[in-house]
């Protein structure tokens, strides 16, 4: 599997575009604000069709761009059950995160919940609740012959973790989802976050200042 990291939006949020092997289509995680224009660019050179965008959380920056996506190119867009109101209702999110709400309104195809897979041509994605930095976020994990990717959102990044400061957030909760769900996973599972560089299990598990095992 291809991963194509980018770096869009206003505060520089990674979104994800992974290319299966043996298929044409192709997933995006998390839609920032100029993704509708870069990623159409890259899956034309690529010939590759997009059918699925898969949001970690319902933040405007991570979800700026999935509603002219998905009427651009019919993807199927998959989001937590609870944070439904985030992803659905720019509004919402103007009054309870001070988002300028000057975007697309997007629709959950699928709402997933702790525990689904997602399977899809070439790709299973498990996907797990992980609550503290905002109702609704999930990871997506993801594996490639013996290798595992965890597109982990605003949870957890490299020598950091998520802010719970805003809406619906709470440390403690999300200290216990980063333990009971990201701690528990093998050692070289590989962490794609939602800003900043890749990190792995192991490296978190040994020296985040955040979270200890």
């Amino acid at each position: 599997m291809k991963i194509n990291t980018y770096e869009l939006g206003q505060i520089g949020t990674n979104s994800y575009l992974l290319y299966p092997d043996g298929t044409d289509e192709a997933i995006l995680i998390d839609a920032p604000l100029d993704s509708a224009e870069e990623i159409p660019a890259r899956l034309k050179a690529d010939n590759k069709k997009l059918s699925s965008i898969f949001l970690t959380h319902g933040h405007w920056d991570h979800l700026w761009d999935a509603g002219k996506l998905q009427k651009s190119t019919g993807a199927t867009l998959y989001a937590g059950v609870k944070g439904k109101e985030l992803v659905e209702s720019p509004e919402f999110q103007k009054r309870n995160l001070f988002a300028d709400s000057d975007f697309d309104a997007a629709k959950i195809g699928v709402a997933v919940s702790d525990g689904d897979v997602i399977s899809l041509p070439g790709l299973k994605a498990e996907c797990f609740e992980a609550e503290g930095h905002c109702p609704g976020s999930i990871l997506y994990l993801i594996s490639d012959g013996d290798r595992k990717y965890l597109f982990a959102g605003d949870v957890i990044f490299s020598g950091s973790v998520g802010r719970t400061d805003l809406w619906g957030g709470d440390f403690n909760e999300l200290k216990r989802s980063i333990r009971n769900k990201i701690y528990t996973l093998p050692d070289n599972t590989v962490i794609f976050p939602g800003h900043g560089e890749p990190t792995t299990v192991e490296i978190e598990k040994q020296s985040n200042p955040f979270v200890r095992p």
